[in-house]
C-alpha cells in the first residue's frame, strides 16, 4: 500500500515538523497496520536546507500475505529483498533505495520519485497564484507552466539510465479546471464589473452580476477569492459537469492514462471540522490530486481477473474534514509477476 504525501509537517512545517516522526512511529504500530509487517518510509523534513527540501513523504506498507518483495537499488543498480520496517528522513540524499530531485530553479516546484519492480512516482506540481490570472488566458498560463514540468519528469523517468518499467505517478498535481471557461459556462449571462488598483491599474476584483433578478451577485473573483453564488454545482453528480474543463492532462493523453473519475472536485475543501463538505472560497473546484499511469501500468490495472469489486478508484472521507485536499486513492489486485517484463527472479503477489 503506497501512500503519497505532500507539505509533510503542514503549512506551519517549522513548528509542526517535530511531531511527524511521532505520528509515522505510532502509525507503524498501531492496530490497524498490524498485518502490515514491512515498511519504508522517506520523509523529507530538512526544511533548513530549501535547495534540496520538497516537503514530500512516500510511505510503502507491506502486507504479511506478499512473501516476496524487492526494492531497486539505484545505486548497485539491483533489487534487494525488503525486510522489517525502516524510516528514512535526514539521510534522504544518500539513500541508494530512492531517487529524490527537486525541478530546476525556472520550475519551481518538487517531485520525487521510488522505483519498485515498477516505478511509484511521488510528484507535488505548482498551484495557481492568482485567480485573476488564471482566467485571462484560456488555457492559463500556471497550466503551461504545468505541463512543462510534469514533461519533464516523464522524461526523467523513462530515460536511458535504467530498464523502462510500467511507472505510476500519483499526488497532488494541482491540475485546475480550465478557469475562464468555467466562468463563462457559470457567468453566461451576467454582466462583468472590473475594480482596479489607483496607482497601477491592476485588476484587484472583478464582479460578476446577473443581468436581472436585481443585479444579483454570481460571481466575485480576486487574487484568492473565487465566490459563486451555488458551490453545490460542484457536488452535483460528483461535479461531472465541469469535467469537460479538466484538460491539462489532454497533452499527455499517449503517456499518461487514468480510470474514469467519479468522484467531486478534490481541492478546495473547508478545514473547519465541521464542514467536511464545504469548498472554500479561495479556489475554483478542481480535481487536483490524481493517481496517473503509463499504458503498461494501465495494463496491469486493467485484467479479466480484476473484478469490478476490486478495481477502485476514489476519494477518502468525503462527508468529514480531511484538510484542504481529499486525498485519492486507486485500489486494484496485481497479479503475481506482474510489473517488470519477464521478470522471472523478483515476482510480486497479490497486492490491494
Amino acid at each position: 500500500m503506497p501512500l503519497h504525501c505532500q507539505e509533510v509537517g503542514g503549512k506551519n512545517y517549522e513548528a509542526s515538523m517535530a511531531h511527524v516522526d511521532c505520528f509515522v512511529k505510532e502509525l507503524l504500530s498501531s492496530d490497524a497496520m498490524k498485518e502490515y509487517s514491512r515498511a519504508r518510509v522517506y520523509l523529507d523534513e530538512n526544511y533548513k536546507s530549501q535547495e534540496h527540501f520538497t516537503a514530500l513523504g512516500s510511505c510503502y506498507f507491506l502486507h504479511e500475505s506478499l512473501k516476496n518483495i524487492h526494492q531497486f537499488d539505484f545505486k548497485a543498480k539491483k533489487f534487494k529483498k525488503v525486510v522489517g520496517k525502516e524510516i528514512y528522513s535526514d539521510t534522504l540524499e544518500s539513500t541508494p533505495m530512492l531517487e529524490k530531485e527537486k525541478f530546476p530553479q525556472d520550475y519551481f516546484p518538487e517531485v520525487r520519485t521510488i522505483s519498485h519492480a515498477f516505478d511509484l512516482v511521488n510528484i507535488h506540481l505548482f498551484h495557481d497564484a492568482s485567480n485573476i490570472l488564471a482566467r485571462e488566458k484560456s488555457p492559463s498560463v500556471y497550466s503551461g507552466m504545468r505541463q512543462k514540468a510534469l514533461g519533464f519528469v516523464l522524461d526523467r523517468i523513462t530515460d536511458q539510465r535504467f530498464e523502462k518499467v510500467p511507472y505510476f505517478v500519483f499526488g497532488d498535481f494541482n491540475f485546475r479546471l480550465d478557469t475562464r471557461q468555467v466562468i463563462e459556462s457559470l457567468c453566461s449571462t451576467a454582466t462583468m464589473q472590473t475594480d482596479r488598483v489607483g496607482d497601477t491599474n491592476e485588476v484587484e476584483k472583478l464582479i460578476y452580476r446577473e443581468s436581472e433578478n436585481d443585479r444579483k451577485v454570481v460571481l466575485q473573483l480576486e487574487k484568492k477569492l473565487f465566490n459563486y453564488i451555488n458551490q453545490d454545482v460542484f457536488r452535483e453528480n460528483n461535479g461531472a459537469l465541469f469535467l469537460q474543463f479538466d484538460s491539462e492532462l489532454s497533452c499527455f493523453k499517449e503517456r499518461l492514462h487514468e480510470l474514469e473519475i467519479s468522484f467531486p472536485p478534490s481541492y478546495p475543501y473547508s478545514e473547519d471540522s465541521s464542514q467536511g463538505k464545504q469548498y472554500m472560497d479561495t479556489r475554483c473546484p478542481a480535481w487536483c490530486d490524481r493517481v496517473l499511469m503509463s499504458a503498461t501500468a494501465k495494463d496491469l490495472v486493467i485484467k479479466p481477473e480484476n473484478e469490478e469489486k476490486y478495481l477502485v478508484y476514489d476519494n477518502i472521507g468525503p462527508n468529514v474534514c480531511m484538510g484542504d485536499h481529499k486525498p485519492v486513492y486507486l485500489s486494484f489486485r496485481l497479479t503475481a509477476g506482474a510489473g517488470k517484463p519477464n521478470a522471472n527472479k523478483h515476482k510480486c503477489c497479490n497486492v490491494q
